[in-house]
């Protein structure tokens, strides 16, 4: 009676555990970029992203090559001459979600979050911090933040010739449907 006991705390101790941590390999990180020249966007719906509800520690991480855009010419321009995917394959966002008490993973609704950490891109890491969304619904959680980029913090050089193609600043949406994570 004992060991069926202890087998069940610890199935019951697991399964709560498994239930902290959220996870999703099909994210969305868009990014747009308006200028009265042009407008550029790009999706990538391969982001992996990992989120520990107790400690709110949030990781995003997304392969370059995954981009997508309108035209295939931007999409080469994009990974061949401005980030350089072959050198630089994939961008990592690390951080934490600072008000992590303030949601209420047992109750469906939305949980206004300021996240801040360190995002690395074209091997250059700097400090974000932005606000953001969580949406409980049942067993998933929907995250939601939309900031800013500059392609010169991030020493990505944009040629003189279309230097007036692409904004100073690239408007960042990440958006992604996590679910429970299953041990």
């Amino acid at each position: 009676m004992k060991t069926i006991t202890t087998i069940l705390l610890m199935a019951v101790t697991l399964s709560g555990f498994a239930q902290d941590k959220y996870f999703t390999r099909n994210g969305n990180i868009s990014f747009f970029s308006s200028t009265p020249v042009e407008d550029i966007k790009a999706d990538n719906f391969n982001a992996t992203a990992v989120l520990d509800s107790k400690t709110g520690a949030f990781e995003f991480s997304v392969l370059m090559k995954s981009f997508n855009f309108k035209k295939a010419l931007m999409q080469e321009h994009f990974n061949e001459n401005y980030v350089e995917s072959s050198k630089f394959p994939k961008s990592v966002f690390k951080g934490s979600i600072e008000n992590i008490s303030d949601v209420d993973f047992s109750k469906d609704g939305e949980y206004p979050v300021a996240v801040s950490g360190e995002i690395t891109l074209h091997g250059v890491t700097k400090q974000i911090t932005t606000p953001g969304v969580l949406t409980v619904s049942g067993e998933k959680i929907n995250s939601n933040a939309v900031f800013k980029l500059s392609p010169e913090d991030f020493d990505i050089e944009i040629p003189s010739v279309v230097r007036d193609k692409i904004a100073n600043e690239i408007e960042v949406t990440v958006a992604a449907e996590l679910e429970a994570l299953k041990r």
